[in-house]
């Protein structure tokens, strides 16, 4: 199935899944570039000049380029840095006043840890409301590279034992038990963990923790805490994995196509589930919105056992201050991200590997997006 086809079928169940009303806006079907009226083009007026400065997740960093690089073609005036340093790297400096905005693959926490509430800080910060949009959308595959095995199959428990170091061999009884008929080498199996605090590790482990709580006993959060060898941001782990017969990782969709690995079927116990946009779609449609207004944060069911549903998926988010200090900066930051969510830069998304915002999520964002001042 071509990753356009993909796509588009993970964008109808992700519409689905969050139910959210598809109220007018005028921002509904933007081209390309700084900001959109409402017959959905560009006015060369809404481009800025300078500069804006963002970081945080390397999960979109393949999706953020793509919007950058629409942005610029209409509005050339406009340097846009975002540097992929990692989810929890993006919401502290967000937080410091380094940064406009961040991209984190999870909401701003609402509980404390250590003695820190995430959500709190962020409003101190921005002395406003700080806001998660969800901008990108996609699954998150265990990538492997083990020679003269095509099609794996793990499950929960399996994935938690080898990535905590309890399954250390390719032939291990357990991974036979899911692949009967599969001639597995006894190639030790060599874990590649995100070193870098990351929204995805935060996914993922949310993942083994919901689905396998008897084998993965660690507490979930953007540092990893099994076994394992550290490699900086997605990149990092998926050419570590490429380059590694045994290796084994946990990356996003677009970094696992980018570096041609095998992706891992998962069995929730309704069968194994091939990783597709429609699968994790499934997964998605059990997502309820926890924030409120034009907080968009979302919580996701990782123990679902929806036959054909793909469990591990991520949404990441564009955190914002709802009103900035500097109204300068609220309008660069509310320019460049209305290109980012319109329909077509979206829709450009698709051949990255990504699932582009259905138009009801669409316009839920362009509402927020043009909310910020």
């Amino acid at each position: 199935m071509s990753v356009s086809r993909i796509s588009a079928l993970g964008a109808i169940a992700l519409s689905g899944a969050l139910a959210l009303s598809a109220c007018a806006s005028e921002n509904n079907g933007a081209t390309p570039g700084a900001g959109s009226t409402a017959g959905g083009s560009t006015a060369a007026g809404d481009c800025f000049s300078g500069d804006l400065k963002a970081e945080g997740s390397s999960a979109q960093k393949n999706a953020i380029d793509e919007a950058i690089k629409a942005y610029q073609t209409n509005c050339a005036d406009a340097n846009i840095d975002y540097q992929p340093t990692g989810s929890g790297a993006g919401i502290k400096q967000f937080i410091a006043k380094q940064v406009d905005f961040a991209g984190s693959d999870s909401a701003l926490k609402t509980e404390p840890k250590d003695g820190k509430i995430e959500a709190d800080d962020a409003k101190a910060s921005c002395g406003s409301d700080a806001w998660n949009l969800p901008m990108v959308t996609g699954p998150i595959a265990i990538a492997y590279n083990v020679k003269g095995v095509d099609k794996l199959v793990l499950d929960a428990e399996v994935a938690a034992k080898i990535f905590d170091g309890k399954i250390t061999t390719w032939n291990d009884p357990a991974i036979a038990a899911l692949n009967k008929g599969v001639t597995l080498p006894s190639t030790p199996i060599k874990v590649f963990f995100r070193s870098d605090e990351s929204g995805t590790t935060e996914n993922f482990t949310k993942y083994l923790k919901a689905a396998a709580p008897d084998a993965w006993s660690y507490d979930t959060g953007k540092k990893w805490t099994g076994k394992g060898e550290g490699k900086e941001k997605s990149a990092g782990v998926a050419t570590a994995v490429k380059g590694q017969d045994g290796g084994i990782t946990y990356v996003e969709l677009s970094y696992a196509q980018q570096n041609q690995l095998p992706m891992a079927q998962i069995d929730t116990g309704s069968g194994p589930v091939e990783l597709t946009a429609e699968s994790a779609g499934k997964t998605i449609a059990t997502a309820k919105q926890t924030g409120t207004g034009n907080n968009l944060a979302l919580k996701i069911d990782y123990a679902t056992k929806e036959a054909g549903a793909y469990p591990i998926v991520l949404v990441t988010y564009e955190i914002v201050c709802s009103k900035y200090a500097d109204a300068e900066t609220g309008k660069k930051v509310k320019s460049f991200l209305k290109s980012f969510a319109s329909d077509s830069v979206q829709k450009g998304l698709e051949a990255k590997g990504y699932a582009p915002l259905p138009a009801e999520v669409a316009t839920k964002v362009q509402t927020a997006v043009d909310a910020i001042s």
